[in-house]
Protein backbone atom coordinates (compact mmCIF):
# COMPACT_ATOMS: atom_id res chain seq x y z
CA UNK A 1 0.00 0.00 0.00
CA UNK A 2 2.73 2.17 0.67
CA UNK A 3 4.53 1.52 -2.20
CA UNK A 4 1.44 2.07 -4.04
CA UNK A 5 1.13 5.98 -2.48
CA UNK A 6 4.41 6.90 -3.03
CA UNK A 7 3.48 5.95 -6.88
CA UNK A 8 1.28 8.26 -6.63
CA UNK A 9 3.43 11.11 -5.57
CA UNK A 10 5.67 10.23 -8.19
CA UNK A 11 2.29 10.61 -11.01
CA UNK A 12 1.67 13.93 -9.24
CA UNK A 13 5.04 14.91 -9.58
CA UNK A 14 5.22 14.10 -13.17
CA UNK A 15 2.18 15.32 -14.43
CA UNK A 16 3.71 19.00 -13.05
CA UNK A 17 6.81 18.15 -14.57
CA UNK A 18 4.54 17.30 -17.72
CA UNK A 19 2.64 20.66 -17.77
CA UNK A 20 6.25 22.63 -17.79
CA UNK A 21 7.54 20.73 -20.82
CA UNK A 22 4.19 21.10 -22.21
CA UNK A 23 4.80 25.39 -21.73
CA UNK A 24 8.26 25.06 -23.27
CA UNK A 25 6.80 22.82 -26.40
CA UNK A 26 4.25 25.53 -27.03
CA UNK A 27 6.69 27.86 -28.21
CA UNK A 28 8.10 25.37 -30.74
CA UNK A 29 4.58 24.68 -32.11
CA UNK A 30 3.59 28.25 -32.21
CA UNK A 31 6.28 29.16 -34.77
CA UNK A 32 5.80 25.97 -36.61
CA UNK A 33 2.52 27.32 -37.15
CA UNK A 34 3.22 30.34 -38.27
CA UNK A 35 6.31 29.67 -40.68
CA UNK A 36 5.80 25.66 -41.25
CA UNK A 37 10.01 25.58 -39.60
CA UNK A 38 11.15 23.95 -36.42
CA UNK A 39 12.49 27.24 -34.09
CA UNK A 40 15.99 25.92 -33.11
CA UNK A 41 16.10 29.63 -31.01
CA UNK A 42 13.49 28.74 -28.49
CA UNK A 43 15.64 27.57 -25.54
CA UNK A 44 17.84 30.00 -25.90
CA UNK A 45 14.89 32.69 -26.53
CA UNK A 46 14.13 31.12 -22.40
CA UNK A 47 17.57 32.01 -21.40
CA UNK A 48 18.40 35.37 -22.79
CA UNK A 49 14.46 36.32 -21.27
CA UNK A 50 15.52 34.84 -17.93
CA UNK A 51 19.03 36.98 -18.10
CA UNK A 52 17.45 39.92 -19.22
CA UNK A 53 14.77 39.57 -16.70
CA UNK A 54 17.40 39.31 -13.57
CA UNK A 55 19.67 41.93 -15.17
CA UNK A 56 16.49 44.26 -15.28
CA UNK A 57 15.89 43.24 -11.65
CA UNK A 58 19.39 44.05 -10.44
CA UNK A 59 19.62 47.11 -11.89
CA UNK A 60 22.58 45.57 -13.80
CA UNK A 61 24.31 47.82 -16.86
CA UNK A 62 23.98 46.09 -20.45
CA UNK A 63 27.47 45.17 -22.01
CA UNK A 64 28.87 46.57 -18.50
CA UNK A 65 31.94 44.29 -18.52
CA UNK A 66 32.73 45.10 -22.28
CA UNK A 67 32.42 48.11 -21.73
CA UNK A 68 34.57 47.96 -18.34
CA UNK A 69 37.32 45.89 -20.70
CA UNK A 70 37.14 49.00 -23.19
CA UNK A 71 37.55 51.72 -20.97
CA UNK A 72 39.33 50.45 -18.31
CA UNK A 73 36.29 51.80 -16.07
CA UNK A 74 34.61 49.70 -13.08
CA UNK A 75 31.06 50.54 -14.52
CA UNK A 76 28.60 47.78 -12.51
CA UNK A 77 25.46 48.99 -11.76
CA UNK A 78 22.92 51.63 -11.84
CA UNK A 79 22.38 51.63 -8.01
CA UNK A 80 18.41 50.94 -7.75
CA UNK A 81 16.70 47.36 -7.83
CA UNK A 82 13.31 46.67 -9.74
CA UNK A 83 10.34 45.40 -8.39
CA UNK A 84 9.89 41.78 -9.51
CA UNK A 85 6.29 42.93 -11.48
CA UNK A 86 7.71 46.05 -13.25
CA UNK A 87 10.66 43.66 -14.54
CA UNK A 88 8.60 41.00 -15.84
CA UNK A 89 6.88 43.69 -17.66
CA UNK A 90 9.38 45.45 -19.05
CA UNK A 91 11.02 41.96 -20.15
CA UNK A 92 7.59 41.07 -21.79
CA UNK A 93 8.53 45.13 -23.67
CA UNK A 94 12.28 43.81 -24.28
CA UNK A 95 10.99 40.07 -25.89
CA UNK A 96 8.64 42.06 -28.34
CA UNK A 97 11.49 44.46 -28.93
CA UNK A 98 13.28 41.31 -30.25
CA UNK A 99 10.31 40.27 -32.54
CA UNK A 100 10.05 43.03 -34.40
CA UNK A 101 14.12 42.85 -34.62
CA UNK A 102 14.00 39.33 -35.85
CA UNK A 103 10.77 39.96 -38.02
CA UNK A 104 12.64 43.40 -40.04
CA UNK A 105 16.23 41.60 -39.67
CA UNK A 106 15.93 38.14 -40.74
CA UNK A 107 12.42 36.74 -41.36
CA UNK A 108 11.21 39.27 -44.04
CA UNK A 109 13.77 38.71 -46.24
CA UNK A 110 13.34 34.62 -46.31
CA UNK A 111 9.09 35.05 -47.27
CA UNK A 112 8.24 31.86 -49.96
CA UNK A 113 11.96 29.91 -48.90
CA UNK A 114 12.19 26.38 -48.31
CA UNK A 115 11.57 25.84 -44.85
CA UNK A 116 14.96 24.62 -43.83
CA UNK A 117 16.25 28.28 -45.14
CA UNK A 118 14.29 29.37 -42.17
CA UNK A 119 15.49 26.67 -40.11
CA UNK A 120 18.91 27.29 -40.59
CA UNK A 121 18.09 30.78 -40.02
CA UNK A 122 17.13 29.78 -36.59
CA UNK A 123 20.31 27.89 -36.23
CA UNK A 124 22.50 31.22 -36.69
CA UNK A 125 19.82 33.51 -34.26
CA UNK A 126 20.31 30.72 -31.27
CA UNK A 127 24.07 31.10 -31.16
CA UNK A 128 23.50 35.28 -31.96
CA UNK A 129 21.29 35.42 -28.96
CA UNK A 130 23.40 33.38 -26.50
CA UNK A 131 26.05 35.46 -27.57
CA UNK A 132 24.26 38.77 -27.04
CA UNK A 133 23.07 37.49 -23.83
CA UNK A 134 26.77 36.92 -22.61
CA UNK A 135 27.77 40.21 -23.73
CA UNK A 136 24.67 42.14 -22.34
CA UNK A 137 24.39 40.48 -18.47
CA UNK A 138 27.58 38.03 -18.41
CA UNK A 139 28.16 34.43 -17.93
CA UNK A 140 28.28 33.86 -14.27
CA UNK A 141 25.37 32.09 -12.84
CA UNK A 142 22.70 33.80 -11.37
CA UNK A 143 19.84 34.01 -9.04
CA UNK A 144 16.16 34.05 -10.21
CA UNK A 145 13.70 35.43 -7.27
CA UNK A 146 10.46 36.80 -8.55
CA UNK A 147 8.02 36.30 -5.35
CA UNK A 148 7.27 32.52 -5.87
CA UNK A 149 6.86 30.15 -3.09
CA UNK A 150 9.40 27.68 -2.63
CA UNK A 151 10.03 25.04 -0.55
CA UNK A 152 7.86 21.76 0.33
CA UNK A 153 4.07 22.52 0.81
CA UNK A 154 2.96 21.70 4.57
CA UNK A 155 -0.78 22.26 3.24
CA UNK A 156 -0.13 19.58 0.51
CA UNK A 157 1.45 17.45 2.57
CA UNK A 158 -1.35 17.63 5.37
CA UNK A 159 -4.09 17.67 3.32
CA UNK A 160 -3.20 14.52 1.22
CA UNK A 161 -2.23 12.79 4.43
CA UNK A 162 -5.63 12.62 5.59
CA UNK A 163 -6.95 11.66 2.40
CA UNK A 164 -5.03 8.73 2.48
CA UNK A 165 -2.15 8.69 5.11
CA UNK A 166 0.60 9.60 3.39
CA UNK A 167 1.92 12.79 2.59
CA UNK A 168 2.81 13.72 -0.25
CA UNK A 169 6.07 15.96 -0.81
CA UNK A 170 5.96 18.49 -3.80
CA UNK A 171 7.35 21.93 -3.58
CA UNK A 172 5.80 24.59 -4.03
CA UNK A 173 7.58 26.27 -6.49
CA UNK A 174 6.39 23.03 -8.54
CA UNK A 175 2.59 23.74 -7.83
CA UNK A 176 2.48 27.47 -8.32
CA UNK A 177 4.43 26.29 -11.63
CA UNK A 178 1.77 24.13 -12.40
CA UNK A 179 -0.90 26.94 -11.91
CA UNK A 180 0.94 29.26 -14.43
CA UNK A 181 1.75 27.07 -17.33
CA UNK A 182 -2.00 25.47 -17.02
CA UNK A 183 -3.25 28.89 -17.59
CA UNK A 184 -1.26 29.73 -19.93
CA UNK A 185 -1.98 26.61 -21.55
CA UNK A 186 -5.07 27.21 -21.75
CA UNK A 187 -5.40 31.29 -23.19
CA UNK A 188 -3.04 29.72 -25.65
CA UNK A 189 -5.29 27.34 -27.18
CA UNK A 190 -8.00 29.59 -27.03
CA UNK A 191 -6.25 32.28 -28.88
CA UNK A 192 -5.50 29.46 -31.55
CA UNK A 193 -8.68 27.79 -32.12
CA UNK A 194 -11.59 30.74 -31.49
CA UNK A 195 -9.54 34.12 -32.76
CA UNK A 196 -9.12 36.05 -35.88
CA UNK A 197 -5.45 35.86 -35.85
CA UNK A 198 -5.12 32.34 -34.58
CA UNK A 199 -6.98 30.78 -37.50
CA UNK A 200 -4.66 34.06 -39.97
CA UNK A 201 -1.69 32.13 -38.05
CA UNK A 202 -2.32 28.65 -39.32
CA UNK A 203 -3.37 29.78 -42.91
CA UNK A 204 0.40 31.37 -42.78
CA UNK A 205 1.95 28.02 -41.70
CA UNK A 206 -0.10 26.76 -44.77
CA UNK A 207 0.94 28.66 -47.40
CA UNK A 208 3.12 32.11 -47.18
CA UNK A 209 1.94 33.39 -50.71
CA UNK A 210 -2.07 32.04 -50.41
CA UNK A 211 -1.93 34.02 -46.83
CA UNK A 212 -0.67 36.96 -48.89
CA UNK A 213 -3.19 36.72 -51.51
CA UNK A 214 -5.71 37.16 -49.36
CA UNK A 215 -5.00 40.22 -47.13
CA UNK A 216 -3.18 38.47 -44.39
CA UNK A 217 -0.26 40.49 -43.66
CA UNK A 218 2.98 37.90 -42.66
CA UNK A 219 5.07 40.58 -41.17
CA UNK A 220 2.47 41.07 -38.56
CA UNK A 221 1.63 37.46 -38.04
CA UNK A 222 5.11 36.39 -37.83
CA UNK A 223 5.83 39.39 -35.35
CA UNK A 224 2.61 38.65 -33.09
CA UNK A 225 3.56 34.51 -33.00
CA UNK A 226 7.41 35.56 -32.20
CA UNK A 227 6.49 37.95 -29.25
CA UNK A 228 4.03 35.14 -28.24
CA UNK A 229 6.78 32.71 -27.93
CA UNK A 230 9.09 35.71 -26.51
CA UNK A 231 6.16 35.16 -23.54
CA UNK A 232 6.19 31.80 -23.40
CA UNK A 233 10.25 31.14 -23.62
CA UNK A 234 9.87 34.47 -20.50
CA UNK A 235 7.52 32.20 -18.43
CA UNK A 236 9.36 28.93 -18.55
CA UNK A 237 12.87 30.91 -17.90
CA UNK A 238 11.40 32.59 -14.95
CA UNK A 239 10.27 28.89 -13.78
CA UNK A 240 13.63 26.43 -14.28
CA UNK A 241 15.48 29.88 -13.49
CA UNK A 242 13.88 30.38 -9.99
CA UNK A 243 14.13 26.34 -9.49
CA UNK A 244 17.98 25.55 -10.99
CA UNK A 245 19.26 29.54 -11.36
CA UNK A 246 19.65 31.18 -14.95
CA UNK A 247 22.45 29.75 -16.55
CA UNK A 248 23.61 28.83 -19.60
CA UNK A 249 22.58 25.31 -19.33
CA UNK A 250 19.39 26.78 -19.40
CA UNK A 251 18.81 26.62 -23.12
CA UNK A 252 18.93 23.06 -23.04
CA UNK A 253 15.78 22.53 -21.62
CA UNK A 254 14.75 22.84 -25.50
CA UNK A 255 16.37 19.51 -26.07
CA UNK A 256 13.34 17.90 -23.50
CA UNK A 257 10.88 19.36 -25.92
CA UNK A 258 11.64 17.45 -28.62
CA UNK A 259 10.35 14.04 -27.57
CA UNK A 260 7.28 16.19 -26.35
CA UNK A 261 6.61 17.27 -30.00
CA UNK A 262 7.07 14.13 -31.01
CA UNK A 263 5.03 12.58 -29.55
CA UNK A 264 2.78 15.26 -29.54
CA UNK A 265 2.96 16.52 -33.24
CA UNK A 266 4.78 19.20 -33.97
CA UNK A 267 1.51 21.03 -35.31
CA UNK A 268 -0.51 20.51 -32.41
CA UNK A 269 -1.06 22.46 -29.43
CA UNK A 270 -3.07 19.68 -27.83
CA UNK A 271 -0.89 17.48 -28.90
CA UNK A 272 2.41 19.43 -26.82
CA UNK A 273 -0.15 19.55 -23.66
CA UNK A 274 -0.90 15.65 -24.07
CA UNK A 275 2.59 14.81 -24.97
CA UNK A 276 4.45 16.58 -22.01
CA UNK A 277 2.22 15.29 -19.49
CA UNK A 278 3.07 11.61 -21.41
CA UNK A 279 6.86 12.45 -21.00
CA UNK A 280 6.64 14.14 -17.49
CA UNK A 281 4.59 10.96 -16.27
CA UNK A 282 6.43 8.42 -17.92
CA UNK A 283 9.89 9.71 -17.07
CA UNK A 284 8.94 10.00 -13.06
CA UNK A 285 7.38 6.43 -13.25
CA UNK A 286 10.09 4.48 -15.36
CA UNK A 287 12.47 5.72 -12.65
CA UNK A 288 10.29 4.57 -9.95
CA UNK A 289 9.83 1.05 -10.88
CA UNK A 290 13.34 0.26 -12.65
CA UNK A 291 14.79 1.69 -9.44
CA UNK A 292 12.43 -1.03 -7.09
CA UNK A 293 13.83 -4.13 -5.37
CA UNK A 294 10.96 -6.35 -7.09
CA UNK A 295 12.52 -5.29 -10.26
CA UNK A 296 15.65 -6.14 -9.54
CA UNK A 297 15.19 -9.45 -7.97
CA UNK A 298 12.85 -9.82 -11.33
CA UNK A 299 15.33 -8.95 -14.33
CA UNK A 300 18.60 -9.31 -12.25
CA UNK A 301 19.31 -5.06 -11.91
CA UNK A 302 18.47 -2.07 -11.67
CA UNK A 303 18.30 1.47 -13.74
CA UNK A 304 19.73 4.86 -12.36
CA UNK A 305 19.65 8.21 -14.74
CA UNK A 306 16.56 7.52 -16.88
CA UNK A 307 14.55 10.53 -16.58
CA UNK A 308 18.21 11.90 -19.00
CA UNK A 309 16.68 8.89 -21.43
CA UNK A 310 13.73 7.49 -21.45
CA UNK A 311 12.09 10.77 -22.98
CA UNK A 312 14.12 10.03 -26.02
CA UNK A 313 13.36 6.24 -26.46
CA UNK A 314 9.69 6.94 -26.20
CA UNK A 315 9.99 9.19 -28.90
CA UNK A 316 12.19 6.90 -31.15
CA UNK A 317 9.69 4.24 -31.14
CA UNK A 318 7.04 6.81 -31.90
CA UNK A 319 9.13 7.79 -34.95
CA UNK A 320 9.25 3.88 -36.25
CA UNK A 321 5.20 3.54 -35.73
CA UNK A 322 3.48 6.82 -35.67
CA UNK A 323 5.94 9.44 -36.82
CA UNK A 324 3.39 12.39 -37.34
CA UNK A 325 3.06 12.01 -33.64
CA UNK A 326 -0.71 11.11 -31.82
CA UNK A 327 -2.15 14.48 -32.86
CA UNK A 328 0.15 15.55 -35.84
CA UNK A 329 -1.13 15.43 -39.50
CA UNK A 330 -0.50 12.63 -41.62
CA UNK A 331 1.17 14.12 -44.74
CA UNK A 332 0.67 12.01 -48.32
CA UNK A 333 3.25 13.42 -51.08
CA UNK A 334 2.22 11.76 -54.43
CA UNK A 335 5.16 12.13 -56.87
Amino acid sequence: MEQLLYASEVVVNGLMAGVMYALVALGFVLIYKASGVFNYAQGVLALFAALTLVGIQQGQVPFAHLINAMTGGHLDSFGWTVPSLLAIVLTAGVMVILAILIEKLVLKHLVGQDPIILFMATIGLAYFLEGLGDLMWGANVKTLDVGLPQGLSETMESWTNSLTGYGFFIDRLDIWATVIAALLVAALVAFSQYTKQGRAMRAVADDHQAALSVGISLRFIWVMVWSIAGFVALVAGIMWGTKSGVQFSLSLIALKALPVLMLGGFTSIPGAIVGGLIIGVGEKLFEFVTSQAWFASTFGFTLSATESWFAYVLALIFLVFRPQGLFGEKIIERV
